[in-house]
């Protein structure tokens, strides 16, 4: 009777996390060696209220934090607040090398509008 009861029950989403491209990670792990930032630094992923379309993206190098949701990557950890993961499950952060458009870029699927220069969303 216990495992029919566990059976109906609905599987919880699978988290598909936070996405690094391959040209990001390389980025980012310039960025951190040329920064000075230690070998425990991660990378801070998150949002904040403001921007154009309501959420604008905090990227920044900083420490672990009592649970953190954690992403290893090679050379990169990547590390966002349980809060805001609602808001950023599956979003791939690519970097753009570029003359024109040179930069960190979001593709966020939980996104229902941007802006233009896409670093906010709503």
């Amino acid at each position: 009777m216990k495992q029919d009861l566990e059976e109906l029950q609905p599987a919880a989403p699978a988290s598909k996390g936070i996405l690094l491209s391959e040209g990001a990670r390389k980025e980012l792990i310039r960025l951190k060696s040329e920064g000075g930032y230690g070998e425990e630094a991660v990378l801070r992923l998150g949002v904040k209220g403001g921007g154009c379309a309501g959420f604008s993206y905090v990227l920044e190098f900083g420490e672990k934090q009592p649970g953190d949701l954690l992403f290893p990557y090679e050379g990169i950890t990547v590390a966002v607040e349980p809060l805001h993961e609602m808001y950023l499950n599956g979003t791939e952060l690519d970097f753009e090398g570029g003359l024109g458009n040179r930069g960190f870029t979001y593709k966020n699927p939980n996104a229902e509008k941007t802006c233009g220069c896409g670093s906010s969303f709503g």
